[in-house]
């Protein structure tokens, strides 16, 4: 990453902005792009091995804090939310006091699913099997008949508490009793910065929705970080707005940041932008570490995140959100407003469902031949580097 070194810690200010709008219409015109040092060489072990999954499960989202909803969507005490993390069942809930707690989502008598529900509001949580109950801070309220059951201590039996913290918008949780958060520490001081000027927690989700399919995490997030496919993979949709092979990176060591651009900036190919105002034209991507895309559109953003199966590597969850302003912080009604965002996201589940996912499900049985041979990822798949880069470190490789 040499070529990219005196870029860590570029401000958002105006001119280094524009430096960054120039830098990708210098590529346009010269037909580059920013690129690694090398190229890579990949074995499709690295999809498919059960042991290499069982050590990222453990060293990488039992060790460190990821993204699991944004703070609306759990906007008052007692709000809730299920989801499979690659350790545990967890259940995340808003407290009395305002913050976040996240809990294994087991009953600490038999072990019964506690909630099966994705999401709701309540007042405690009830065991279907013996209603055995917990208040939301995790601490055990009744055991049923507890006359004749015998002896023992509440407080032994509170809900397993994982890490959660709530930063900049959104809910991050280490999946792991025995871990500790700190997101801002994770995140560093580039991308904690940037992700503060971005005020998200002013926003709102408008839907998320989680997506089982038959395909190892690191091939989602890896689709998710490319600017290579676009024309050939997405010929009829993206493609024919967003420009191929073109970025600009900026290597944050755990975390990146990238720019590609939008052939409606083709006008300024041979005409200097100036100072104007160039975000419409761009499409800013952020690698938020260790399994997270975050695209900066000029009105809203998109929240991508990829976590293994608790077993299996050749199955993956993607959930995805689209989180604009309030209603209320723009221009438009409560009906305009949704109507603008319901149009987005089927437009987004178009292409991921007749697009990304049927090329990512044939890349995962392809994965399954036994000579595959020794795959390549290239100088200029720059954020796949990256990805990758510090997904050998977590691991210890």
């Amino acid at each position: 990453m040499s070529d990219l070194k005196h870029e860590k810690h570029l401000s958002d200010t105006p001119e280094a902005r524009n430096d960054r709008v120039r830098k990708v219409i210098k590529h346009l015109k010269e037909g580059t792009t920013d690129s690694f040092d090398e190229i890579a060489h990949i074995s499709h072990s690295e999809y498919t091995d059960p042991a290499l999954a069982e050590a990222e499960r453990e060293l990488i989202f039992g060790r460190v804090p990821s993204i699991v909803a944004h703070g609306s969507e759990i906007a008052n005490p007692g709000m809730f939310i299920t989801l499979q993390m690659p350790r545990n069942k967890v259940i995340v809930v808003r407290q009395k006091d305002g913050s976040v707690k996240a809990f294994v989502n087991a009953c600490r008598h038999r072990g019964a699913l506690l909630e099966s529900e994705p999401s709701g509001k309540c007042r405690l949580f009830s065991c279907p099997y013996h209603r055995w109950s917990y208040d939301t801070d995790g601490s055990l309220r009744t055991i049923t008949r507890e006359d004749t059951f015998g002896d023992l201590e509440h407080d032994d039996l509170s809900l397993v508490e994982l890490p959660a913290e709530e930063r900049h918008g959104f809910v991050w949780v280490a999946d792991s009793a025995d871990g500790a958060i700190d997101v801002a520490d994770w995140l560093g001081p580039d991308m904690d910065s940037i992700l503060a000027s971005y005020e998200m927690d002013r926003l709102v989700t408008y839907r998320a929705e989680i997506f089982e399919q038959p395909v190892n995490w690191k091939l989602m997030q890896d689709a998710f970080l490319d600017g290579y496919h676009i024309q050939y993979a997405h010929p009829n949709t993206a493609g024919k707005y967003i420009h191929t092979n073109v970025s600009v990176v900026e290597d944050y060591g755990r975390h990146s940041r990238w720019i590609k651009p939008r052939k409606s900036i083709d006008r300024w190919i041979e005409d200097d932008p100036a100072d104007r105002p160039m975000e419409k034209y761009l499409i800013e991507t952020h690698f938020i570490g260790p399994n997270s895309t975050l695209l900066k559109q000029h009105d809203h953003f998109e929240l991508l995140t990829f976590r293994p199966h608790p077993t299996d590597p050749n199955l993956g969850y993607m959930d995805m959100r689209v989180i604009p302003p309030r209603s209320e912080d723009t221009e438009l009604d409560e009906e305009a407003w949704n109507n603008l965002w319901e149009k987005n996201w089927d437009i987004l589940l178009r292409v991921l469902h007749a697009e990304d996912f049927p090329i990512l499900r044939g890349t995962q049985e392809a994965m399954q031949s036994s000579d595959t041979g020794r795959m390549v990822l290239g100088k200029n798949e720059l954020a796949n580097h990256i990805f990758r880069r510090e997904t050998l470190k977590l691991l210890g490789a």
